[in-house]
Formats: structure tokens, C-alpha cells, sequence
């Protein structure tokens, strides 16, 4: 068993290989709350939740942290904006961002660390650097000093003499103004806190290369987070941390985005999607089969039509787990192992939609079964497919998701109780062959959004696609 994934670094797929046997240490770069989640944000927590859940499946002890940007510049600008505290505007965001995790199922991480938490391994990492020549003091800020580090920009593959990035507004002092920010002079009105350079606050990139460090030592396994962070972020901290004398990430991957309209979704384009409001129209589980089951490395061009394609391919596994477990009477228990080929597509960078077809597959094995009256054909294939939907985060049997929004398990239970009201009417104009009024009453439910199947336990209802 070998697990292969497309290293950014090396621009190549690579045999996994952990630092230590048994173990997977991964640092995801998380959410800069500056505002609420829209759903691209919360794609690359399902896309690395799936890798996490594929590495225990294998047998690995996990250990992955998501960290939290609560200070940014973007933060500060929100709280003049709506005058108010610069840590409500954080606090606030974060919770949003949980709640979004939560809600598409993510497993919680390992360690969530708070960048303003870290304040002390920040000013240490950055004495380190001047120490060693890489980094320098300049009117109360610190800067990384891209000359002295011959390997900068080997993530991104640019060429420094061609990059000419400009200096940040209202930072002076620079050497060169492709240096960047590890620290910046306190300006009034601004939170900061005590250096031996004087009061400041920390730069983006400082906070996640002190925050690995502290987590995860000197060297871990995997680094991730979105495509657009390569540069410059993530090759900021490959410099400040292997100057620092860190082995630092040995593979990086990276999601691609979610975008409307050829774009990549953002709040500054105006074409983001809230998670917050998208669960209250959308059921969750169908937003992660939605965001979660295409290939990480795969753009996702939003559309409400994909979603409609989602939630009907969905319903047709959860129609089969469904029909199976009534007809065995109580709940089947998980394979202990998936199907070869599930495996084989999981292993093969993470291929999701490879292994979403085993999934189809089974099920169409297990309806097929089911019309045969195959009852342990159809129970064993059951037993395949939450296997595998356990390790998509998608089980429609897992705790989790009997409480898919506020209140939905009891509203469930209400919608139930009058659907089957409606349905003992249908069943007794069947019963007198009044065939009219049965054929009007299915027609009527179905023009309602549900659809009624007939089975030899009696009728049954779900929810048809929108």
C-alpha cells in the first residue's frame, strides 16, 4: 500500500513517505476572519478533512492543525469600518467558520491556534533570522531579506529579478521592496504588542511559519491550503522557516478554488456564496457531496444547476441505504474494508472521483440485488458503500447528520406524520380499487417535491431533486 500525491514543490505525483512510521503530521493554512465563510473558504477544510480521514483510514495517527488568523490588516480596516473592536470582528468570523466546518461534517482538528496567541514563538522566530543575517530592523518594523536567501521562490518558480513587488502602504525602511513584513511598527489606533523592536504587530506570513514550528517541530509531512496562497504566502514561509534552520514541510498540496464565472469567488468580487446561507438552502451533507467529491486539484465553476446534479446523485445513494436498512430491519454495520478499487483510486492522490464511481457502482450492484430479493447480497453491498461514504465524510447513517439543521430531525418527524396520513388515504381508495383517487393523491404529493415509491414493506417517500 502507497499512497501518491501531487507535490507542489516538486510539480510531480510522489510516493508518500512519513517522517516518522505510523504518524502524518499536517498543517493546513486556515481561515483569516476578517469575514464570514462563503464556500470556497470551506472547501479546502473538506478537501484536507478527506485526506485526513484517508490517512486513518490507512492506519495512520493523524496529527493536523488548522490555525486561525485573527490579526490582519483586512481585520483592522473592519473594525474602523463598523467601529468596533478588532477582536469582536475575529471572534465573531472564527465562530462562523466553525459553525461552516461543522456543519459539511469536517472532523475537528487536532490544534486550532490563534495567531495572537503565538506573539512570543513570533518575536523568537524573528530574532533567530536576524541573528543568522536574514532578516533586519527598520523603524520599528522587521523584514525577511530575499537576498539572503538564494532559494527563495523555489515553490513558486519565479525569477526575483523579474518579480518587482511594491512596497506595502505606509512600511519604510525596506532594503528592497521585495522584502517582506515578518513585523509591523505599531501605528496609532492599532493593537500591537511589545518587541525588543518596539511595539507592533505580527505579518501574516510570520504567524503560520512560528505556528508549524510550535505544533509540529521542525519538520512535518504535508503542508496545505488554497492555490492562490503559493505565492506569496506560502513561499514566505518556506524562506523564514528554513532560514530559520527548519526542515520545514517536506510535500505541500494545494485545492484549487471555487469559482462563478470564470473567477475565483472572493468578497472583493462580490461573488461569494455564504455557507451560512447556502445550508438553509441546501441541505449540508448535499454541499459537501457537492464541494467535496471533485478531484482537490480541480477547479469548481459554481452553478445552482451542479448543485441540482449533486443532490440528485446523492439521493440515489440514500435511497439505496435507505430501502436496505428497512428491508434488514435495523442498521448495517460498516465493512471493515472498502472495495480494492475504492482504495486504489484513494491512494492515487487523493481520486476522489475515481472512487465516487466505485461508490455508484456498488450501489447499482446493491438495486439490482434488491430487485432480486437478495437480501445478503444487498446487506453486504450496504456494508461496501458506508465503508466508503465514512471515508467521504458522507454516510448518511453517521450520527452527525441525523441533526442536519435547526430542528430538522423534529421537523422530519412532523413531515412524516402527515405525509403518512396522506399516504394511508392513497392506500385505502387502493384498497377499494378506487384507482382515480390513488393515482391523484401520488400525483398531487409529487407535484409537492416528493416522490412516492411502492415496495412490498408498503409505500415509502423521499425527497425528489429541486
Amino acid at each position: 500500500m502507497t499512497i501518491r500525491l501531487y507535490d507542489t514543490s516538486a510539480r510531480q505525483i510522489r510516493d508518500f513517505t512519513p517522517l516518522q512510521p505510523g504518524c502524518v503530521s499536517i498543517y493546513l493554512c486556515g481561515a483569516t476572519v476578517q469575514a464570514a465563510p462563503h464556500i470556497g473558504h470551506i472547501r479546502s477544510g473538506l478537501n484536507f478533512d478527506i485526506l485526513r480521514r484517508w490517512f486513518e483510514y490507512r492506519g495512520y495517527e493523524v496529527t493536523f492543525v488548522r490555525n486561525v488568523t485573527d490579526i490582519d490588516d483586512k481585520i483592522i480596516w473592519k473594525a474602523g469600518e463598523q467601529n468596533r473592536p478588532w477582536w469582536s470582528i475575529g471572534y465573531e468570523n472564527e465562530r462562523a467558520f466553525d459553525d461552516g466546518y461543522r456543519a459539511l461534517g469536517c472532523l475537528p482538528p487536532t490544534y486550532e491556534p490563534r495567531a495572537t496567541g503565538h506573539i512570543t514563538e513570533m518575536v523568537e522566530m524573528m530574532r533567530g533570522l536576524i541573528e543568522r543575517g536574514h532578516a533586519y530592523e527598520a523603524d520599528g518594523s522587521v523584514y525577511f531579506d530575499v537576498r539572503s536567501w538564494p532559494a527563495y521562490l523555489e515553490l513558486s518558480r519565479q525569477d526575483l529579478e523579474e518579480m518587482r513587488q511594491p512596497a506595502e502602504e505606509g512600511i519604510t525602511g525596506k532594503r528592497d521592496p521585495r522584502d517582506f513584513a515578518m513585523w509591523k511598527a505599531s501605528k496609532p489606533g492599532e493593537p500591537d504588542w511589545e518587541t525588543p523592536w518596539g511595539r507592533g504587530r505580527p505579518g501574516w506570513h510570520l504567524e503560520c511559519s512560528a505556528m508549524a514550528h510550535k505544533y509540529l517541530g521542525s519538520a512535518f509531512d504535508i503542508h496545505g491550503g488554497g492555490l492562490d496562497l503559493v505565492f506569496p504566502h506560502h513561499e514566505n514561509e518556506i524562506a523564514q522557516a528554513k532560514a530559520y534552520g527548519d526542515d520545514f514541510a517536506q510535500y505541500w498540496l494545494h485545492n484549487a478554488w471555487v469559482t462563478m464565472s470564470g473567477e475565483k469567488m472572493s468578497k472583493s468580487l462580490g461573488n461569494s456564496v455564504l455557507v451560512s446561507e447556502m445550508v438553509k438552502q441546501w441541505r449540508p451533507i448535499v454541499l459537501r457531496y457537492y464541494l467535496g467529491t471533485p478531484h482537490y486539484r480541480s477547479t469548481i465553476e459554481y452553478s445552482e444547476e451542479a448543485l441540482r446534479e449533486a443532490e440528485s446523485a446523492f439521493a440515489r445513494i440514500e435511497g439505496f441505504v435507505q430501502r436496505v436498512v428497512e428491508l434488514a430491519g435495523g442498521p448495517v454495520e460498516p465493512a471493515v474494508e472498502v472495495p480494492p478499487a475504492f482504495a486504489e483510486a484513494m491512494d492515487d492522490d487523493l481520486g476522489v472521483p475515481q472512487a465516487l464511481a466505485v461508490v455508484h457502482n456498488t450501489v447499482r450492484q446493491g438495486n439490482s440485488a434488491l430487485a432480486a430479493d437478495d437480501k445478503e447480497s444487498a446487506v453486504a453491498r450496504l456494508a461496501e458503500v458506508r465503508a466508503m461514504l465514512g471515508v467521504l465524510g458522507l454516510d448518511p447513517l453517521d450520527p452527525h447528520w441525523a441533526g442536519e439543521g435547526d430542528r430538522s430531525e423534529d421537523l422530519h418527524g412532523v413531515v412524516d406524520s402527515l405525509v403518512r396520513l396522506v399516504l394511508d388515504q392513497r392506500e385505502a381508495a387502493r384498497a377499494r380499487k378506487d384507482w382515480a383517487t390513488a393515482d391523484a393523491i401520488r400525483d398531487q404529493l409529487n407535484q409537492s417535491g416528493l416522490v412516492i415509491e411502492d415496495s412490498p414493506q408498503g409505500p415509502r417517500w423521499s425527497l425528489g431533486p429541486r
